[in-house]
């Protein structure tokens, strides 16, 4: 493959500009445009990083299964070192609210929210309303916070994470935003941008049951159970609309369950996030978004240390 065809797949992958595809080199636009062209050649440092960029961005690499367990196996020696990171969250404020801001945030950029996080911080803890932005980007905000805390009630009373919560869950989300909150979609659809097939809607009530088998199902491998929820249900996509959020916020009931924190799904890293998805529902191939899963557990561990340091 030369390096112009490499360029060109890693832009089309992410779906992304020649300008952003400079800004992820960390070059100017007019030095990739000479790659391009052929009239210049990187030197070999910025051979490297357009060769981890092309594997970061086309999935085409292959995650070794030892390394892939060795970060297993660290999240599983912190998760043994926190056993109580529910009550943690719950009873710290400061942790609860830094986890309610942070999932915010990003969950709802990556759904196409404009809100920056001072923005978000201030509809959430100070009850603030923004003239000039959208009354719904701030509902979502209020409704995100609002399934937070239904969720971590539900945990902290050791209900099962069954099909009245996943649909309870998509009501408070969807409440003022959508008519057929709290309830299956009741027509086709198909996920923007991406080609996976999604499922016939008369077919969502009782995939959503199979579904439901596996989070009450106790699992040997926390992560790749909760991967693998994960990847099924954003593809049976049971919703007319919020999926990618009650996806995500069932995936970090499930993780919490088992005693590992919420994980952090940045909205800079969506490109990486919806191309792993895509490969797990298309191929059949895990080994990425369990990877990036590990990555954004950690970044959830991360913030429990802050709080204890």
């Amino acid at each position: 493959m030369t390096l112009r065809e490499k360029l060109k797949l890693a832009q089309k992958a992410a779906r992304i500009s020649q300008e952003g595809l400079a800004r992820e080199l960390g070059v100017s636009f007019a030095t990739l445009n000479s790659w391009i062209n052929g009239r210049s050649v990187p030197r070999p440092r910025a051979r490297e990083r357009i060769d981890q960029l092309y594997l970061r961005i086309t999935g085409q690499n292959v995650i070794p299964e030892e390394a892939l367990e060795a970060k297993k196996l660290i999240l599983e020696k912190k998760s043994g070192q926190n056993r109580h990171v529910l009550q943690l969250i719950v009873k710290n404020k400061d942790i609860y609210d830094q986890f309610m801001l942070t999932l915010t945030y990003h969950t709802n950029r990556i759904e196409g929210s404009t809100l920056t996080e001072p923005e978000t911080a201030a509809i959430l803890f100070e009850d603030t309303a923004l003239p000039n932005k959208s009354m719904i980007e701030q509902l979502e905000v209020k409704n995100h916070q609002a399934a937070m805390n239904f969720t971590y009630r539900r945990l902290v009373e050791r209900e099962r994470l069954d099909e009245s919560f996943i649909l309870r869950l998509h009501g408070i989300l969807m409440n003022g935003i959508k008519d057929d909150a709290g309830a299956y979609r009741n027509h086709n659809v198909r996920i923007a941008g991406a080609n996976v097939p999604t499922a016939n809607y008369m077919k969502v009530p009782h995939l959503m049951r199979e579904i439901i088998k596996d989070t009450i199902r106790k699992p040997q491998d926390i992560i790749e159970r909760a991967t693998r929820v994960h990847s099924r249900f954003e593809q049976i996509h049971p919703f007319s609309d919020g999926n990618g959020r009650v996806g995500r916020l069932l995936l970090n009931a499930m993780l919490l369950e088992q005693h590992y924190p919420p994980a952090i799904i940045k909205q800079e890293l969506r490109r990486f996030y919806i191309l792993y998805l895509g490969k797990s529902q298309l191929e059949d191939d895990f080994s990425l978004l369990e990877d990036f899963i590990c990555d954004a557990i950690m970044e959830g561990f991360k913030i429990l240390d802050r709080a204890g340091s």
